[in-house]
C-alpha cells in the first residue's frame, strides 16, 4: 500500500507549544484549524510555528488580557500581518491604523456621517498614555501594549508621537467587484456619482494616499482604483490619507465596472495627459471656463500610473487633458497634478456634497 506522508497536530498540542509565547496562558484564544501536507516531519516544534503553512492564526485575545508586553505574543503577530500583507487585510477584513490623528478623524466622521456605531474592534494604547478623550469606548475593547510592541506594530523607528493604534473593520463604503455583477449594482457604490476619481495603475501609496485625501477635501463622491493600484488601506497610503480610506467610498475594479457606471450615470471622460505627448492627440488645456463649461456634467477624472502613465485603454476612453506650465517640465507628480485637476473640477457646492 502507498502510504502518505503527512504531518498533523493537534489543537491543544499547539497551545502547549505556544503557550511560552503569551503574556497569559489561556485555552480561550480563537485559532482557525489548518492542516497541510508537508513532504518531511518538521525537526522541531519551532519549525511548526514557525511555518506558515500550518501554523495557527490568532484572531482574538482572550477577554481578560488588559496588556500586552511581548512582540512574540500571537496576537502582536496578527496584528503585524494585517499592517504588511494586503490579501491577509482583506481576508479578516480589518485594518491596522496607527497614530491619534487618523483614528480620531475617522471616529468623529463615522459618528456624524453614519448611524451606526464605529467598526472599531480593538484600541492598542501605550503604557501611561492618556486614555484618549472624545471617544467612545463603552464598547471598544481598550489593551495597553508596551513601548516594545508598540515599535514593531507601528513599523515606525520613532513613536515619540505614537499613543494608540486601533483594529478597524474595513469599511462598507470599500467595494471589491469581480464579474458577477449587474449594472444597477453600480448605483450601491457611491451615494454621489458627480464627480469620480478613477485611478489607473497608481501604485507608490504615498500619492495614492495623497490623491484620496485631495478627492475627499474637494468634495468628490468617491475613487474608482482600476487594476495595477496599490491596497488604499496599506499603511503607507493610510499615513498619506490621513483617514480618508475610510471616509471616501472606493471601489476596486477593472473596465468593465468602469464602463458599468459610466453608461449608468452618463458621465464624461477626462483623462490627465501632459502637453509635450509626442503623439497626434487632441488635447484640451484645464482653465477655468473649462472647468465652469463642465458642472453641471457628471464626469470621471483618469490619472495615470508614475512611471507609465495612462494606459492606452484610458487614453481612447477619455478626452485628454493638459495642465498649462511654464518651462521645460515634462510633466508633474501624480499626486500634484491630481490636486490642481481636483480643486478645478470640483464641484460648486461641493461643501453640501460633502456633508451628504
Amino acid at each position: 500500500m502507498q502510504s502518505i506522508n503527512t504531518c498533523w497536530i493537534s489543537p491543544v498540542h499547539f497551545l502547549q507549544i505556544n503557550a511560552s509565547n503569551l503574556d497569559l496562558k489561556s485555552s480561550t484564544l480563537e485559532y482557525r484549524t489548518k492542516i497541510q501536507p508537508c513532504s518531511s516531519k518538521p525537526n522541531s516544534a519551532t519549525d511548526i510555528i514557525n511555518n506558515e503553512n500550518i501554523s495557527e492564526k490568532v484572531e482574538s485575545l482572550p477577554f481578560h488580557v488588559k496588556s500586552i508586553t511581548s512582540t512574540s505574543n500571537p496576537f502582536v503577530k496578527h496584528c503585524l500581518k494585517l499592517r504588511q500583507s494586503s490579501s491577509y487585510r482583506h481576508s479578516h477584513g480589518s485594518v491596522l491604523l496607527v497614530g491619534s490623528t487618523p483614528i480620531r478623524e475617522i471616529y468623529c466622521f463615522q459618528e456624524r456621517v453614519q448611524e451606526r456605531p464605529i467598526a472599531l474592534e480593538c484600541l492598542l494604547v501605550l503604557d501611561e498614555a492618556p486614555v484618549p478623550d472624545g471617544l467612545n469606548l463603552q464598547s471598544v475593547r481598550l489593551v495597553r501594549i508596551s513601548s516594545t510592541v508598540m515599535k514593531k506594530l507601528s513599523g515606525l523607528q520613532s513613536i515619540d508621537s505614537i499613543e494608540m493604534i486601533a483594529l478597524m473593520k474595513i469599511p462598507s463604503t470599500f467595494h471589491s467587484v469581480d464579474d458577477k455583477f449587474l449594472e444597477e449594482d453600480c448605483t450601491r457604490w457611491f451615494q454621489n456619482a458627480h464627480r469620480i476619481l478613477v485611478l489607473d495603475g497608481i501604485q507608490d501609496p504615498g500619492n495614492l494616499g495623497t490623491l484620496l485625501r485631495s478627492a475627499l477635501a474637494f468634495g468628490w463622491g468617491g475613487a474608482f482604483l482600476l487594476p495595477g493600484c496599490c491596497d488604499p488601506f496599506n499603511e503607507k497610503a493610510l499615513r498619506a490619507s490621513r483617514g480618508a480610506s475610510f471616509q471616501l467610498p472606493l471601489v476596486s475594479g477593472g473596465w468593465l465596472h468602469l464602463d458599468a457606471l459610466r453608461n449608468h450615470y452618463n458621465m464624461k471622460m477626462l483623462a490627465g495627459h501632459p502637453a509635450n505627448d509626442q503623439r497626434p492627440r487632441r488635447l484640451s488645456r484645464l482653465s477655468r471656463d473649462f472647468a465652469d463649461s463642465l458642472a453641471d456634467k457628471p464626469l470621471c477624472l483618469v490619472l495615470g500610473s508614475e512611471g507609465g502613465g495612462l494606459s492606452e485603454k484610458a487614453k481612447d476612453a477619455s478626452e485628454l487633458v493638459s495642465i498649462p506650465m511654464a518651462g521645460e517640465f515634462e510633466s508633474l507628480n501624480v499626486s500634484v497634478a491630481g490636486g490642481i485637476f481636483l480643486y478645478m473640477l470640483q464641484p460648486e457646492n461641493h461643501e453640501s456634497l460633502s456633508s451628504t
